[in-house]
């Protein structure tokens, strides 16, 4: 065949094909491009061209790296594996690890080549097929070659031992029963003098803690010597140019041992004992001028928090942070920072020591390194200090930028309302802080400062005359022409007759119409906020109770507002106008000053509706949002259904009643309504005195509260008569027909819980529920607890069910899963068995997170739901 006449024959060279896409100007060129040359390839595949087998390979996974389709070029990756030659091999896995992932059903073809490659006697064949099988191992080939991965840990050949440590990861990620086989391994390994061993080698060995608890112990018990060995020996060794980074020797090993010995001693007295000097020692002579020992120096901070480390050696730690804060570099600023946050929870008193650094950061230029140093100046402050560092942060208010004085005058205000033991200082620096960033204030602060000065009798007129100059001097905040609004209307007379005046206080003056004035101007100024006019309204009339002399005054310019657009003030105007012109004889005790507002009721109310609105934020976004909401899986989940649809009574969706004696917390109707939450039946088992809310709801009776059960024979067929118990009034039965006279049993107590999957990191429970009349239709409740010692993020559910069974996911509760078991995830999935009773059900899960910044995958089949299912 000539070549030059086809230039997409099977025979094209990689770079001509490279050249010809390149050269294409439009994508519709590149897609022809392709189209011939995956042509071409197909052609030499189904001739079984063997002379080009490894160039059309090359081919393949260029044209899958731009993103085309290559599934077609599979089988031919296995046939390259399959060749004798090196050059055969190298491409072919290379293409398998590219054009195949664990999922493909084709990888179980490559198990006997793999088995083949890694008993050769040619040391970069069986690289070859370690690289590969760390890439794309799955279980079960995890499972079949994990003795020859474990034969080649204790070959002489360093790569090919770093390399077989490496695949041993990916095993035990797969596998983590399989651990107990590499643990002496890879303590025996530790003793190597390959850096590279030893870095693969202590990866190993993390993993081997994570998966497993037996490997942790035996771990601890092994291995700590030789890391100690290992990190001393690097610490002090002379200049090495092949391992040397800015002067210091491997500081990829540091932080890879650092690491390992964190975990090893996280909760063990003994390891962390005998690491401490060592951590001491690293701490101390690793330099601080260079990026690569700042890394090292941030490990070893992070591995002395993370044991059970001595006061003196957590001291050191805390101030090698500090000398972080000093530091140019904005990254190495912020990670202190939030150790530092860590470091709260250990030791306030070290963190105290550096407050003056830490104010310093949250004047920085750059906005995540000033929130981040908020955040901790709010856990900083306590009692004998709150004065200075408020002061120090109010400062700072009036020059700081408008985007950064949300978040700092809301954590002002936190730490003002927490920590103030006098209620003149919390005034004043209320007050400050409304002159300063008053529209950043939110509601419930201004709230909570209206109430303090209702019960403070004796600020009253220290507050009215300190907002009035406020006022005077800055009278474009908000909150502050609120606050200032309403104590001008309740307390205008102590503002004009100087009455209550502190020792600290000039006295000043101000005339009736000097306080009418400031109403008027704070009505004009403004004219779109409806809540403040509506309190200027509000504050003039009560003045023109106060000050007679300014009456008419006020009346014209209430009168002003009577054809406002706002139906809101348009009423009060009127309202107001009548009271001022037609109800002199009532105004005075109308327009009284008001009762003392109940701080502890308002504080009470505060507190839980913070709390509500945290719990709404926390749960899943439909309750908000009211849309459709993005699931695991791509599904799209439909808006919850309004809240009639929870009650209709004649849906087939209904929740049915059971005869179990206890409470109903999914009850709607009694939730809604608040009543009848408690079981008021007897021990006789008379039924609950809610047990028909609708004939309460309707007034046309209710059934007697007995010691037995009632004499009544409810007939469900329509026309039938109800026979009642002497004594008890007819009810006529609404839902005659819709429900069964009877209680249903309860569906859920045949069903119990199992443990459908479990793992040395990971266990899921399934509890199960059925509706009554659909057998069908489960709907399952799935709860994930961690079983590390190490906080998963990013964390997704999948199931996949066969075609006989639909399958529905709801959100997850979570996507973080707290370590240890303190706390758990739950989502809920609802599942339709088409062939009910003569198929069970059967599902595969997969849960991906992340752990300590890695991804893990896992997966499994779960085959033991109850039956009836």
């Amino acid at each position: 065949m000539d070549l030059s006449l086809n230039p997409f024959s099977s025979g094209t060279r990689l770079r001509d094909m490279i050249r010809a896409i390149r050269a294409s100007k439009t994508a519709a060129e590149e897609r022809a491009v392709v189209r011939r040359e995956c042509a071409a390839i197909r052609a030499a595949i189904s001739e079984n061209d063997q002379d080009y087998r490894h160039r059309n390979m090359a081919k393949l996974m260029f044209i899958h790296m731009l993103g085309y389709p290559t599934h077609f070029g599979q089988m031919e990756c296995l046939k390259l594996i399959a060749a004798s030659g090196f050059p055969e091999k190298r491409i072919g896995y290379l293409g398998l690890t590219l054009l195949l992932d664990e999922r493909q059903e084709v990888l179980m073809l490559v198990t006997n080549s793999l088995k083949q490659d890694l008993n050769h006697s040619n040391q970069f064949i069986v690289g070859l097929a370690l690289c590969a099988l760390g890439n794309i191992c799955s279980a079960e080939m995890a499972r079949d070659l994990a003795p020859e991965v474990e034969r080649l840990l204790q070959t002489r050949d360093p790569n090919t031992k770093k390399k077989a440590a490496l695949c041993s990861i990916r095993i035990v990620r797969k596998v983590p029963d399989l651990a107990e086989n590499f643990m002496g391994s890879a303590a025996s390994l530790l003793k190597e003098k390959h850096h590279g061993v030893l870095i693969s080698v202590v990866q190993l060995c993390t993993e081997l803690c994570k998966s497993s608890r037996e490997a942790l112990e035996y771990l601890r018990k092994h291995s700590v010597e030789g890391l100690v060995r290992i990190l001393r020996d690097v610490s002090n060794s002379s200049y090495a140019p092949e391992y040397d980074i800015a002067g210091i020797t491997d500081p990829f090993l540091h932080i890879r041992v650092l690491r390992l010995m964190r975990t090893l001693g996280q909760g063990d007295a003994d390891c962390s004992e005998y690491v401490n000097d060592i951590l001491a020692q690293v701490a101390t002579k690793t330099e601080s001028n260079k990026n690569a020992g700042n890394a090292i120096l941030y490990e070893c901070v992070e591995t002395i928090m993370g044991i059970e480390a001595t006061s003196g050696l957590r001291v050191l730690a805390i101030n090698i942070l500090g000398r972080f804060l000093s530091n140019r570099d904005n990254n190495i600023r912020y990670v202190a920072l939030n150790m530092l946050m860590k470091a709260m929870a250990m030791d306030t008193l070290a963190v105290q020591r550096h407050r003056v650094t830490i104010l310093e950061c949250v004047k920085d230029a750059d906005v995540s390194i000033r929130k981040r140093a908020l955040e901790l100046v709010y856990l900083l402050v306590n009692d004998t200090n709150v004065k200075p560092l408020t002061k120090e942060l109010i400062d700072y208010l009036e020059v700081s930028d408008d985007d950064f004085k949300e978040d700092l005058t809301a954590k002002i205000c936190s730490i003002v309302e927490k920590f103030s033991q006098d209620k003149l200082w919390y005034l004043d620096q209320m007050f400050k802080v409304l002159t300063l960033t008053g529209n950043f204030v939110k509601d419930d602060v201004w709230h909570a400062l209206i109430v303090l000065i209702s019960n403070a009798s004796e600020l009253q007129g220290y507050s009215v005359r300190s907002l009035y100059k406020a006022l005077q001097a800055c009278g474009t905040q908000e909150s502050l022409v609120r606050v200032a609004v309403w104590c001008i209307g309740e307390y205008g007379e102590m503002l004009v007759n100087n009455i209550s005046m502190l020792d600290v206080e000039e006295p000043i003056t101000v005339t009736e119409s000097d306080a009418v004035d400031a109403l008027e101007l704070a009505l004009k100024r403004y004219s779109v906020d409806v809540t403040t006019r509506a309190m200027c309204l509000v504050a003039l009339l009560k003045l023109s109770s106060r000050f007679p002399s300014t009456s008419k005054r006020i009346q014209v310019i209430v009168v002003q507002n009577k054809g406002n657009t706002v139906l809101e003030l348009q009423q009060r105007s009127i309202e107001f106008n009548s009271i001022i012109q037609r109800h002199q004889s009532i105004k005075s005790s109308l327009l009284e000053r008001m009762p003392v507002l109940d701080e502890a009721s308002y504080l009470e109310k505060r507190a839980a509706s913070s709390q509500a609105t945290v719990s709404l934020t926390k749960s899943t976004p439909s309750a908000a949002s009211g849309g459709s909401l993005k699931v695991p899986n791509g599904a799209v989940k439909p808006p919850p259904a309004p809240l009639a649809d929870l009650l209709d009574l004649s849906s087939d969706d209904a929740p049915v009643t059971t005869s179990a004696p206890s409470t109903a917390p999914n009850d709607f109707l009694q939730d809604l309504l608040g009543i009848g939450l408690t079981d008021t039946s007897t021990a006789g088992g008379a039924p609950s005195a809610s047990t028909d809310i609708l004939m309460d709801l309707l007034s046309i009776g209710s059934y007697p509260v007995q010691n037995g059960p009632p004499a009544t024979s409810n007939i469900s067929s329509p026309g039938q008569v109800t026979k009642h118990a002497p004594g008890t009034p007819q009810v006529i039965d609404l839902l005659d027909g819709l429900s069964p006279s009877t209680p249903l049993p309860d569906v859920n107590a045949a069903y119990p819980s199992i443990t459908a999957f479990q793992s040395a990191t990971l266990k899921v429970t399934f509890n199960f529920k059925k509706q009554p009349g659909k057998p069908q239709e489960t709907t399952m409740h799935a709860s994930f607890t961690n079983l590390t010692s190490a906080t998963l993020t990013n964390f997704m559910f999948q199931a996949a069910v066969p075609k006989f069974i639909q399958l529905r996911l709801d959100p997850a509760s979570s996507s973080t899963l707290p370590a240890s078991g303190n706390g758990s995830i739950t989502q809920s999935l609802s599942v339709t068995n088409n062939q009910h009773g003569q198929k069970p059900l059967a599902m595969r899960i997969r849960i991906s997170y992340k752990v300590n910044g890695e991804d893990r995958l896992e997966q499994g089949q779960i085959s033991n739901f109850p039956a009836g299912l």
